[in-house]
């Protein structure tokens, strides 16, 4: 039977559940990132199929279990970039591959079928499912699928491609005209950044700043990235900016300038989860899982409004701290998306971390929000420190609660508690961390 969907069930996304009934019973212990690089070269070796073998692989040896003690795969089938088909398959990677019957699988998107065909050792998976579109999905499907028992030991995998030719001018992008309810916002140019370039506009029209108060967190992050040593700047580029470079950037759509946008690439990252008894014998530190939670409010109109934004996140964390019987007093930091910065606040303003209410994350961030103060800020460095993936601020969050994030490593505070997620309020998947299942 083809793999589906998570059924809606799967997801927490309104205030009341009370706490999570598997909280601390599913533990994230093995990480496996691929390189990160600009753009796919169209070797078979550098394929998002070959990337995504290479972080499985990677995340199995983390953990330090053996292949055949895994009855579990979790995936975000989707790579947030063009799709390669209608080309033709590459020859060379049609012979260095097991392929399936989609085109596209291996290039531009991933199956459990690819997978299966292409890591024999994997012998014992018998529980199968996506968690569309985000690695945060595929998270929250894993935790849910380790505590209902439908999996033990499970591998969860994300891969992003990024092909040569101009980001998101395909499908509809391309076609000449527009039709449904594309018309009303793509025959205008309001594609990508334009909706936190209107949430930011509004966010200081109703408390005030300026984009410049943003340069902080922005430089910040870009200085984290370069500690990551997975992430694309710190192996490809690895320069940091200064407040000065993000002042004088120039705008892609005022005001989202140049370094409030991620870049797309291409990696693959796996992580390995497992139940809270079987983690204690693994290689690495546990990181437990308190709770999960979902995201996706009704669009009334075109866009949310910047209070619908603010409301979603205040449920948001409501759910979140509900489900892991938390408050945000308990976050040790915090690491939420930011693909476009300027809608950071919203998140941070929503768990209320550090005590910061609405209106005040712009003077918050000319505080110390640095790995080595007390309210450390996306210590990731997130998708604006090492590129467009989603994916960074998981990765951090075991890390950091390992003690093992290396020159990242938060040593402000104890971290004991993390939270991370995304893409944003409009729309994603959250997480609550803890160094103790309790």
């Amino acid at each position: 039977m083809p793999t589906q969907n998570a059924p809606e069930s799967v997801y927490r996304k309104t205030k009341g559940l009370g706490l999570w009934e598997h909280k601390g019973k599913a533990a994230a212990v093995g990480i496996g990132h691929s390189p990160a690089v600009r753009r796919w070269d169209e070797k078979p070796e550098t394929s998002l199929g070959a990337f995504t073998i290479m972080a499985l692989r990677n995340a199995i040896a983390d953990a330090g279990v053996s292949p055949d003690q895994i009855d579990g795969l979790v995936m975000s089938p989707d790579s947030l970039g063009e799709p390669w088909s209608p080309r033709p398959v590459p020859e060379d990677f049609a012979k260095a591959f097991q392929l399936t019957d989609d085109p596209n699988d291996g290039l531009s998107k991933m199956s459990p079928e690819f997978v299966l065909k292409n890591m024999p050792e994997l012998t014992n998976i018998n529980f199968t499912m996506f968690g569309p579109t985000c690695m945060s999905n595929a998270l929250n499907v894993a935790s849910q699928a380790i505590g209902d028992g439908q999996t033990h030991t499970c591998l969860v995998v994300k891969g992003c491609n990024n092909l040569e030719g101009r980001y998101g001018q395909y499908g509809a992008a391309a076609a000449p005209t527009v039709g449904g309810s594309a018309q009303w916002v793509n025959l205008w140019g309001a594609t990508g950044p334009y909706y936190p370039a209107y949430w930011f506009n509004k966010y200081t029209e109703k408390y005030g700043g300026s984009h410049d108060q943003m340069a902080p967190f922005v430089v910040n992050s870009k200085a984290n990235g370069l500690l990551f040593p997975e992430g694309f700047f710190a192996q490809n580029r690895p320069e940091p900016i200064t407040i000065e470079d993000y002042l004088s950037a120039r705008w892609i759509v005022k005001p989202v300038n140049l370094y409030d946008c991620d870049i797309p690439m291409c990696v693959s990252v796996a992580y390995l989860f497992t139940t809270a008894e079987r983690a204690k014998d693994m290689k690495q530190t546990p990181v437990y899982v308190l709770s999960h939670a979902d995201s996706h409010p009704k669009y009334r109109g075109v866009e949310l409004l910047m209070e619908e934004c603010e409301e979603a996140a205040d449920n948001l964390a409501s759910v979140l701290f509900e489900g892991a019987g938390i408050t945000a007093k308990d976050l040790s930091f915090e690491n939420m998306y930011d693909g476009y910065t300027l809608f950071h606040q919203f998140m941070l303003e929503g768990l209320g971390f550090a005590g910061v209410k609405k209106g005040e994350a712009l003077d918050f961030y000319q505080t110390d929000i640095s790995i080595h103060g007390p309210h450390p800020v996306s210590p990731s460095g997130g998708n604006a420190g090492s590129g467009r993936t989603r994916i960074w601020q998981h990765t951090d969050s075991i890390q950091q609660l390992q003690g093992r994030a290396g020159a990242r490593q938060i040593t402000g505070v104890k971290p004991e508690v993390g939270v991370s997620g995304g893409p944003h309020p409009r729309g994603g998947n959250f997480m609550v961390w803890s160094t103790s299942p309790d």
